[in-house]
């Protein structure tokens, strides 16, 4: 059993003769002698994350900034992706390969396979073209953070972005705000209730913006130096999950739930070693005890949020629970019909097929509200089971990653927690919503992911162990 999960994790892969033996590998290194005499590409770690971060900085103000757009991010992505390039011809030769690089590059084949076999071809060009950007973003990022410095600097410039998203996010909870759509149940108690979405214009979608902020910015608190930094961290946290909370978006209170179970178990791994014996024993089931009764009572006693909560299970007696119910059925038809690739990978792809099988004119939809099933219908069952191998292997890496620097006492660890809390919860509220394909968080899922993978076995050069921001 164990030789097979180690063959499942890839955990006793051996990259190197692979690499070696690659016909693709050998042009990396090809332009070292180039970089070396070249005093800008001295520096080219850096420019690549000055480059990253500008994704980071203007992704959420896409639709608030005049002449800032979808088109524009994408315009920095690609740029990333050729600096990407530049840097890996022109590198030492170390390539930095992991275990999930070759899960992303599975499942990018399989997505491959099924735009060539799509029935709408030219969409899924489209989509397969966006994937691969997102993917490269990836690699650039596993790269750039196995930099101590530059980790530090790209959560950092994640983090106060967040902060400037959900000030203004609690600006709009406290003074009120046009609703854009009919986001809360027309006949529910809350149908006068503002659901805040800051500059990102939809309230889920800020509500998975934030979930890794709230993350990243409790790991901050052990990791900044000093107690300005400490209290911003602090700021930051109350202010990013309160302006969650008051999106009232049912799918990122789960994955919040869900992150703080995993956090908790994650903190009591780290610290087990220096309790005494009865907080060995007893400390995980007390404080899971008092996550409990402390979000039960929220419920009880807050009538707004004990309205939402139980319009979870009033099945389709809710309007958005009704939506998503007969989206579902048509989904089935879809995967029924390409269970193996799918129709291609994309949006436009589920927008030129979904009519086909929308079971009525009033239940149009742009998305499966749901990861699992958007991912059956663009790359079938063949493409799901890669992303399910993807998030294990890094679910894998990821814990290896800690124990090792559990070792060592590195509160870097605490990023490396972070990053995958931030996977859990994004994955859970993604269950019955697709917003984790909207460029404000699917650059933030690679973003964790290439965090993940920048620890695995700390294959980088080695960097000054400064924790300064």
């Amino acid at each position: 059993m164990y030789s097979f999960w180690q063959r499942l994790t890839l955990s006793d892969l051996s990259l190197d003769g692979v690499l070696q033996a690659s016909y693709i590998h050998r042009w990396v290194g090809s332009l070292k002698s180039w970089r070396q005499q070249s005093w800008l590409m001295q520096w080219g770690d850096e420019i690549g994350a000055i480059l990253t971060s500008l994704i980071f900085i203007l992704s959420p103000f896409e639709k608030s900034i005049p002449g800032l757009s979808t088109e524009t991010v994408g315009l920095l992505m690609i740029a990333v992706a050729a600096f990407w390039l530049l840097l890996t011809v022109a590198d030492e030769g170390r390539a930095g390969v992991t275990p999930i690089h070759v899960t992303v590059l599975v499942f990018w084949a399989i997505s491959a396979i099924a735009t060539g076999l799509s029935p709408v071809r030219s969409e899924a060009i489209g989509g397969l073209s966006k994937l691969s950007l997102y993917l490269l973003l990836f690699v650039m990022l596993a790269r750039l953070c196995r930099s101590i410095h530059i980790r530090n600097w790209l959560i950092a410039i994640y983090l106060n972005t967040a902060l400037f998203v959900s000030g203004y996010g609690v600006h709009q909870s406290i003074y009120g705000a046009k609703q854009l759509g009919n986001w809360v149940d027309a006949e529910s108690t809350l149908a006068k209730t503002t659901r805040v979405y800051s500059y990102l214009n939809n309230p889920n979608l800020l509500a998975g913006y934030l979930l890794p902020a709230i993350a990243f910015s409790v790991a901050a608190f052990f990791i900044w130096r000093g107690w300005v930094q400490k209290t911003l961290a602090i700021v930051m946290v109350v202010v990013n999950s309160y302006c969650l909370l008051v999106t009232y978006c049912r799918g990122a209170w789960i994955g919040l739930v869900v992150g703080i179970f995993v956090a908790a178990g994650f903190v009591y791994y780290w610290l087990r070693p220096q309790l005494p014996k009865f907080w060995r024993s007893w400390g995980f089931p007390i404080v899971l005890g008092s996550i409990v009764t402390i979000g039960g009572l929220a419920i009880m006693v807050i009538p707004s949020l004990h309205d939402r909560v139980l319009s979870i299970f009033s099945g389709s007696k809710d309007s958005s629970n009704n939506v998503r119910l007969e989206v579902w059925k048509a989904v089935d038809k879809m995967i029924h019909n390409r269970p193996i690739l799918g129709f291609g990978p994309g949006d436009r792809v589920f927008k030129k097929i979904y009519p086909i099988y929308q079971t009525s004119p009033r239940f149009g939809a742009i998305g499966a509200y749901s990861v699992f099933l958007e991912t059956i219908v663009e790359v079938g069952y063949l493409g799901f089971a890669a992303l399910i191998w993807l998030l294990v292997v890094t679910a894998n890496c990821g814990i290896q990653g800690l124990s090792r620097l559990r070792q060592t006492g590195d509160p870097q660890a605490f990023w490396l927690m972070a990053a995958i809390v931030s996977m859990v919860a994004t994955i859970a509220q993604g269950a019955t919503d697709t917003i984790w394909y909207r460029p404000e968080v699917q650059t933030l899922w690679w973003l964790t992911v290439g965090i993940v993978a920048s620890f695995y076995r700390q294959v980088a050069r080695p960097a000054p162990q400064s924790t300064d921001d």
